[in-house]
């Protein structure tokens, strides 16, 4: 039984983007493994309905605990990692896929209106 999934995103807000290093990173997708085993992420992905796509590299998610990918420049963390993009990629309707390292859906968010 599979205990990750996406539980928050925060996209990009109405208005004027800069492409802002701070506002890139104010857009972000958390993952979260509510189980108790620690699940290793190496080789998922986290792609949007454009087909942009963010690869887990070395990533270990403990139980219980969550990740924030966000898509602008950082230092990666246990509880924050960075796509070091430098456009925002999460538009006001869009959908988040959450796939394992075989290719496999293991979650998928949409919002906005008209949502696929």
């Amino acid at each position: 039984m599979r205990f990750v999934g996406i539980s928050q995103v925060q996209h990009s807000g109405p208005g004027r983007d800069f492409r802002s290093n701070r506002s890139l990173n104010a857009e972000w997708v958390e993952v979260t493994n509510s189980g108790r085993r620690a699940v290793n992420l190496d080789g998922w992905t986290l792609t949007d309905r454009d087909g942009n796509r963010y690869r887990f590299d070395d990533v270990r998610l403990a139980g219980r605990s969550s990740v924030r990918v966000h898509t602008g420049q950082g230092r990666d963390t246990r509880r924050d990692v960075y796509q070091d993009r430098r456009r925002q990629i999460w538009d006001s309707r869009d959908t988040a896929t959450l796939r394992d390292a075989r290719g496999r859906v293991v979650d998928t968010e949409s919002w906005g209106r008209g949502r696929r």
